[in-house]
This record gives structure tokens, C-alpha cells and sequence, in this order.
């Protein structure tokens, strides 16, 4: 690893989690050759640890998956569509515990990721992503990934994660301009 703030990353495979385990998404991804550190099925509370956080796992492009001194990358089971953190999300604790372990910040300095489609063209911020801390895929620089679409990140770390508006679309843009 590069070194720099630990941070964990947060990817959907789209799935349906009442009928897949996370053993099952595991295999896969070995065969795929693209591991994660953790497959986790937020129904099941099953989890699957793949590689230690010291060791890149294979989901980002370029030298992301090696920066900071761990770049934790955690495969959940669900839909872009259906945020898995309205679901039970067993096993939750553990695995917050597990990454307390590793000193990943509970802070999701890009807040809340976007829904989709909206998710697809936001930008990730090198100065954020620098910051460490809790992110989603569709948050990392350089991705083109739309997941894990517009989870609950209060869930998942706390009350302390910041809300933010998603953009209006253009069209209501210009109809709320035209009536000032």
C-alpha cells in the first residue's frame, strides 16, 4: 500500500440478496480475478473476507486500489435501485468494528452518494478522497461506476454523515429561473 488516510470503499453487486450468498459473489470474483477484502450479504449478515486490508484488492482503477495505508473495498449484495441500507443490514457491526481496527475514519467526506442515474457523472475529489474515511464507488476519482446509488450513509456510520440535496434537473433549473 502507498500510504496515506485508511479508507473503505463501498461497491454494489447487483444481486438479490435473499438469493445469493455472499460465498456464491466470492467465488465469482475469484474467478473474475477482481477479489474484494470483504463480500458481504446485508440480509444474511453472511460475510466473506477475501484479502487482508493490507493487501490491494483488484475493484478501482490505476494505483487506487493502493493508496492510503488501507484502501478497504467491501462487495455488498443488492441493487443500485433498492439501497441496501434500508434493508436489515446484519453483520453491520462487525464489520464497522473490524475497519474501527484499522483506523478507518466513520466520516463520508463526499457525503451521501448520488441515486441513480445522478450517481454516474458525479465526480470524485482527489482533495476528499485524500481525506480517508467512508466512500461509494460512484464517489472514487476517475470512476465511471453509478453504486452503490443513494444509501442511507447515517446508517452505516452514524448521525455524523452530512446531508446534501441531490441536483435538480436541468429543465426544473430553467422552469424555477423563469418564474423569478
Amino acid at each position: 500500500m502507498i500510504g496515506g488516510a485508511p479508507r473503505v470503499v463501498w461497491f454494489i453487486w447487483p444481486t438479490d440478496p435473499q438469493g445469493i450468498s455472499a460465498k456464491s459473489v466470492a467465488q465469482r470474483l475469484v474467478q473474475l480475478n477482481r477479489p474484494a477484502h470483504l463480500v458481504w450479504n446485508p440480509v444474511t449478515g453472511q460475510i466473506i473476507q477475501q484479502l487482508p486490508p493490507t493487501r490491494a484488492a483488484c475493484g478501482l482503477t490505476g494505483d487506487l486500489n493502493r493508496q492510503g495505508r488501507v484502501c478497504v473495498q467491501i462487495r455488498v449484495l443488492g441493487s443500485v435501485h433498492e439501497p441496501f441500507t434500508d434493508s436489515k443490514l446484519d453483520g453491520l457491526d462487525e464489520i464497522l468494528a473490524w475497519l474501527d481496527s484499522w483506523e478507518v475514519p466513520r466520516r463520508w467526506p463526499a457525503g451521501p452518494p448520488l441515486p441513480m442515474p445522478h450517481s454516474l457523472v458525479q465526480d470524485g475529489n482527489r482533495r476528499l478522497w485524500a481525506r480517508g474515511g467512508h466512500f461509494g464507488h460512484s464517489q472514487v476519482p476517475g470512476s465511471a461506476e453509478g453504486d452503490p446509488g443513494a444509501i442511507d450513509v447515517a446508517r452505516i456510520i452514524g448521525d455524523s454523515a452530512p446531508h446534501l440535496e441531490v441536483p435538480r434537473p436541468r429543465e426544473e433549473l430553467r422552469l424555477l429561473e423563469s418564474v423569478v
